[in-house]
């Protein structure tokens, strides 16, 4: 890209001093008339570079010129630095690399403010690379997915992008077989395959709708008592608002949740340290499934 290329050829004068066309034309692999006209730009653009012809001569900047005192302030170095350093954890393609050349012009330390890991303590989400480089190229992905209700489905995906919710990754694309918006959890794909087609990007405004997300119809307000002892896990699992402390420490959660085999499994999760209030359908539910564990015990 022209404005990636404008940059480094910043960059090469800044620490070069002066480069000739040509050494600029081979070390880009474009025409040395290609590079003329990347000179005007910088030049229309305000960047004081200029050419001399003859034996020493070449393309320089002004001597008095630093890119750090005429175009960005020092709180506005550090913003970039920082943001590039964050968005060097999704390793996005060339990213480290514009960092490691602003460190170097703005003479500045980039300080390593965040660290991103994509594996979960038990599970490594193998295919996180594979969509990254599916969603930059436009290219097709095909996947075999299972739902929450473990069946198994083929899909073919024009990615469109990760997501990260609930503490949980998420592709959000478009689904060829369907033809609309989809979203798929990523720890549920298996057997990815990056295919060699390309897709141009739609223009969708739709949300994602699949029955993977939320029924509307299932939907109940559960209402929860947890003992003390679980405390910790009414911080880790739910939003302010939605769980009121009891004056022995315990805590009353009210919230609305699509009722279905998760919500069953999370429940019991708590044990003997949680007890469903409300609906009762749901505490007949769960008592019966108590007494088929139990039996799985006995």
């Amino acid at each position: 890209m022209q404005s990636t290329r404008l940059f480094e050829i910043i960059y090469i004068l800044l620490n070069k001093k002066t480069v000739t066309a040509r050494e600029l034309a081979e070390h880009f692999s474009v025409s040395r008339r290609t590079v003329c006209r990347d000179i005007d730009a910088l030049s229309a653009a305000g960047i004081p570079v200029y050419a001399e012809r003859g034996k020493g001569g070449g393309i320089r900047l002004l001597s008095n010129f630093v890119l750090n005192k005429s175009i960005l302030n020092e709180d506005e170095q550090t913003e970039i630095l920082l943001a590039l350093q964050g968005l060097s954890n999704v390793r996005t393609p060339d990213t480290q690399n514009i960092l490691n050349k602003l460190t170097a012009i703005f003479n500045k330390t980039a300080t390593n403010w965040l660290e991103v890991d994509y594996t979960g303590w038990h599970h490594e989400y193998d295919y996180f690379n594979d969509f990254k480089t599916a969603i930059l190229c436009r290219r097709v992905v095909q996947f075999e997915y299972y739902n929450a209700y473990g069946e198994k489905t083929f899909r073919r995906i024009e990615p469109i992008q990760l997501w990260f919710k609930s503490r949980a990754w998420y592709l959000k694309g478009f689904c060829l077989t369907k033809q609309g918006m989809r979203l798929y959890k990523l720890s549920r794909v298996k057997n990815l395959l990056l295919t060699d087609e390309h897709f141009q990007p739609k223009n969708l405004t739709d949300e994602p709708n699949d029955s993977e997300q939320e029924n509307i119809k299932n939907l109940i307000t559960l209402k929860l008592h947890i003992q003390p002892e679980l405390a910790y896990r009414v911080f880790d699992d739910f939003c302010d608002g939605m769980a009121e402390k009891q004056n022995d420490g315990s805590y009353i959660v009210t919230v609305k949740w699509t009722e279905d085999n998760w919500v069953y499994g999370y429940i019991l999760s708590y044990g003997e340290y949680a007890r469903v209030l409300e609906p009762a359908h749901l505490k007949e539910i769960l008592a019966n499934k108590i007494k088929i564990m139990s039996k799985n015990y006995s």
